[in-house]
């Protein structure tokens, strides 16, 4: 706690959230802010409005039409404005959820500004490894057997094919006249586990991931049916040296930093404030989840 609080990024998230907390209890905070009659645009933000007609349009707009648009602009702050003079503000969920989620992403932001040295990412790609292991690949050809061709034939079909096929190579002449059709690929090529999975289902993956290459072996059940599989290379799985995915290391670790400066935010804020929640009646399942809720860790990005 005492190194938490030494954060720059907590201070900030106290100091602002005091403040705001002060100001809501003022009349100007329960009615709504006084508005400011200036507004002022700069070049920065007309640019950005030519910028965006650009890219919808594929043009400059005319005199005219950037006329229209910095108007559009000014229409638009001043009701924004005038909305929150008015507390309009208050009570809108949407809003609400809009400020939490620009508080969340101001955190998350703040601790991408800062910039890992190749020596400080590298530390941290040798303690998370594993996140970057290439699976193995693997290729083979199989031979089908159709269980709506075949009935229940079709797995002993399959094993009286394996004993034709004892020795010979994988583009044996006689292997297409044993099998049926398969409505996809008869050849994969280097072919990761999870991808059998989805294509064949988890057994068959599992299955010709235990295959020794060269030789047809069998028979081995997909969602599909029966099949004889001839493996012909394996490259097995390997952790990938960090020279090879330094921009993906920079990736992961930049993702890392927003989460927990983000979490550890918002335990700091969450310690500052008391929370009462109903207590429900004893006869509902209720009780649990509330009880749970007060001491509720963030869970994530926000509800979008």
């Amino acid at each position: 706690m005492k190194r938490l609080l030494r954060e720059p990024l907590v201070h900030f998230l106290l100091i602002g959230a005091a403040l705001f907390g002060v100001y809501s209890l003022t009349p100007a905070g329960r009615m709504g802010a006084p508005t400011s009659k200036e507004i002022r645009l700069t070049l920065d933000q007309v640019a950005g409005l030519v910028g965006l007609f650009r890219a919808q349009w594929r043009r400059d707009p005319t005199p005219e039409e950037l006329g229209r648009l910095v108007e559009n602009q000014i229409q638009e702050e001043i009701l924004y404005r005038e909305a929150l003079a008015m507390g309009l503000d208050q009570g809108d969920e949407i809003v609400k959820r809009r400020m939490a989620q620009k508080m969340q992403f101001l955190t998350e932001d703040v601790a991408a500004a800062r910039e890992p040295t190749t020596a400080e990412l590298r530390s941290w790609f040798e303690e998370h490894s594993a996140m970057f292991a290439l699976p193995p690949r693997l290729s083979f050809r199989h031979l089908y057997f159709s269980p709506d061709r075949r009935g229940a034939r079709a797995r002993d079909d399959a094993a009286q094919a394996l004993l034709k096929l004892a020795g010979q190579p994988e583009d044996a002449e006689i292997a297409g006249s044993l099998a049926d059709r398969f409505m996809f690929q008869d050849y994969y090529r280097d072919r990761a586990p999870e991808f059998l999975g989805k294509e064949f289902g988890p057994q068959f993956a599992l299955a010709v991931a235990k295959l020794a290459p060269g030789s047809w072996q069998g028979p081995v059940e997909s969602g599909f049916g029966w099949h004889l599989v001839f493996v012909d290379s394996v490259i097995p799985g390997r952790v990938p040296a960090f020279e090879e995915i330094e921009p993906e290391v920079h990736t992961a670790w930049l993702s890392e930093q927003k989460t927990q400066a983000w979490e550890n935010a918002y335990k700091a804020l969450r310690a500052e404030y008391t929370v009462l929640l109903p207590k429900p009646p004893e006869s509902t399942g209720d009780v649990a989840p509330l009880r749970a809720a007060n001491g509720a860790a963030p869970s994530g990005a926000l509800p979008q």
